[in-house]
């Protein structure tokens, strides 16, 4: 049977949507059965609006924690805010208390992909700060490292780091993802399939 893994995001102005897409991609092509979700919003519209975001994509459904056991992996797709998680992605996962004790996500294999809005605002920072809730709940952090040789591309600005595929969206947000930011999440996508595969199959 396929792994199944649980893509998790928050996408306020779409970068992130846009990369899950490709870690989507890379993930079936791994193998994988894929769900893709959202985390709940936490703003109104009326802020959204005066936000410029675009609307919410409803074809992503908003995602339930009680299925979240079910799952074999997860990656999380994270729009940073000061150089770590937003709120939304945040409260998703406080509401995970349940199962953090029942123990119900220990020994699953988790990877994670950002967008922030500048080079130095927490691609690797995001990341850090994301392990702890990992780590609270068990499981395992299953980073990108240089297993592509896209991420030694100096040829042009991109995001994207050992930790994970990521984008820069611009303090403005106008900038969308690159060919190369799109590429690294779908070889993340399907490297993450090679390691959830390995251990669902008892071979890691």
């Amino acid at each position: 049977m396929a792994p199944k893994v649980y893509v998790i995001i928050y996408s306020l102005y779409g970068h992130i949507a846009t990369m899950a897409k490709s870690v989507v991609e890379g993930l079936e092509a791994g193998g994988c059965e894929v769900v893709l979700c959202r985390a709940p919003e936490l703003l109104s519209d009326e802020i959204r609006e005066k936000m410029h975001a675009p609307p919410q994509d409803e074809s992503i459904p908003i995602c339930n924690v009680k299925d979240l056991p079910e799952a074999d992996g997860f990656i999380f797709g994270i729009a940073t805010r000061f150089g770590m998680s937003n709120a939304q992605m945040k409260s998703l996962w406080d509401s995970t208390g349940s199962l953090w004790q029942a123990g119900a996500l220990a020994g699953k294999p988790a990877g994670i992909f950002v967008s922030t809005g500048t080079q130095g605002g927490g691609q690797e920072t995001t990341a850090l700060t994301w392990v702890t809730q990992l780590t609270h709940h068990g499981m395992i952090f299953v980073p990108l490292g240089y297993t592509t040789p896209l991420l030694f591309n100096m040829d042009e600005v991109h995001g994207g780091s050992p930790y994970g595929a990521g984008t820069f969206a611009g303090p403005d947000g106008s900038r969308q993802p690159t060919q190369l930011e799109k590429d690294v999440a779908k070889h993340q996508g399907t490297y993450f399939a090679g390691v959830v595969t390995a251990l669902k199959n008892g071979k890691a």
